[in-house]
């Protein structure tokens, strides 16, 4: 990659498609060269299509992996400028009855990209930063993180872990110049919903937020230093606001009739 020490530095996970890419975009108009990562090959694509301008560096690597997490560390060390801002964005997702209904292989694996890669990632990032004394980071979490969820038992499990672990560490690192945001979005127009089989249920099928939407609201907040934003929609809002107040019973009977196989 070619570098530009007047331009700012970022990295971004699942920058492939979806959240990630329009994050990536984000970075890339408001003038920070990027590192991007996904496990797939569309995201050397993704690299094509953002490399108008800033210098954009595609790293295939599997993040559920303790190696794929080293080796994008490794390549962020290796621009050799210091990493201004981090958009922890990886994640899957996998529904349906967790007892009969899902796969053990494929919940560990999304704990460890939606759990251990962002506590991994984060504690190379993090220290960095705070021995510079600048830094932003930007996790990924999900309304989903505010109820338990039927259906997406583990799923829901590992949004509520990032969402409380970002909320921590902002307020461990408030003192020392790098600033923590947790971004929030609802359904959102990704290929999430497929890819965690649950296109035939009311929360596949439902209205759903532009993902360019959900990365706008994202990267303003992290600029802004906001410790949360719930992204996109005025329902996905009250969802927030809502998620406050029910009792944690009421909220799992509603995601199970939204997450409930053949609910759609």
């Amino acid at each position: 990659m070619t570098t530009s020490g007047s331009r700012p530095l970022a990295v971004v996970t699942g920058a492939s498609s979806g959240i990630g890419f329009e994050l990536a975009r984000q970075f890339a108009d408001h003038g920070y060269d990027l590192i991007i990562a996904a496990e797939d090959d569309a995201i050397n694509t993704a690299a094509r299509q953002l490399a108008d301008g800033p210098s954009v560096e595609p790293v295939q690597v599997d993040l559920a992996t303790e190696q794929g997490v080293e080796r994008l560390y490794e390549r962020i060390r290796q621009d050799g400028r210091p990493l201004d801002a981090a958009a922890l964005n990886a994640g899957i997702g996998a529904g349906g009855a967790f007892a009969t209904g899902t796969e053990l292989a494929q919940e560990l694996k999304l704990v460890d990209l939606n759990v251990r890669s962002t506590v991994h990632l984060a504690k190379y990032v993090t220290n960095d930063m705070v021995s510079r004394g600048s830094g932003r980071i930007l996790f990924t979490s999900s309304i989903a993180s505010t109820m338990p969820g039927p259906f997406q038992a583990v799923y829901n499990a590992s949004k509520s872990f990032v969402q409380s672990f970002a909320l921590a560490l902002r307020n461990e690192l408030k003192d020392t110049g790098v600033s923590v945001t947790s971004l929030m979005p609802g359904p959102t127009e990704t290929e999430f919903f497929e890819r965690a089989d649950l296109l035939d249920t009311k929360l596949g099928q439902g209205e759903k937020d532009d993902p360019a939407d959900v990365a706008r609201d994202g990267f303003e907040a992290l600029m802004n230093g906001d410790e949360q934003v719930v992204s996109h929609s005025l329902k996905t809002k009250l969802q927030g606001r809502g998620g406050r107040l029910m009792p944690d019973s009421v909220k799992a009977e509603m995601h199970r009739k939204m997450a409930e196989p053949g609910s759609a």
